[in-house]
């Protein structure tokens, strides 16, 4: 009986172990996500396309609200602050304090990356 036991706890550890490495990476999906659709923002910031920096800040956007609903972030939380300043600047035709909007919300993303 002992050894039933043993085997069961010892396939059940090892199952949890080989899961855990997948919930780690959709903790940080969204935070990703949303990184590398700040970054599509900035390129077409710089060519002067503030309606396309929107729409992928837009993308964004949502990414980073789904990265700070699963687990709260200070730098998550002020990069979506910015994400929003650049949608609303993007929308405004204004590239150039879109882009700049976007680079501080990468800045804070990626921090929240690492943490």
């Amino acid at each position: 009986m002992n050894r039933r036991i043993f085997t069961v706890a010892a396939l059940a550890l090892g199952a949890a172990v080989s899961f855990a490495p997948r919930f780690a990476l959709a903790e940080n999906h969204h935070l990703s996500e949303a990184v590398t659709h700040t970054k599509q923002a900035i390129e077409h910031g710089k060519m002067g396309h503030p309606d396309v920096l929107a729409t992928h800040a837009e993308e964004a956007l949502k990414h980073a609200k789904a990265a700070e609903a699963e687990k709260a972030n200070p730098h998550t939380k002020e990069g979506i602050t910015h994400l929003n300043a650049a949608i609303e600047q993007g929308k405004e035709k204004h590239a150039e304090s879109a882009t700049k909007h976007a680079e501080e919300a990468l800045t804070h993303l990626e921090a929240a990356e690492k943490k």
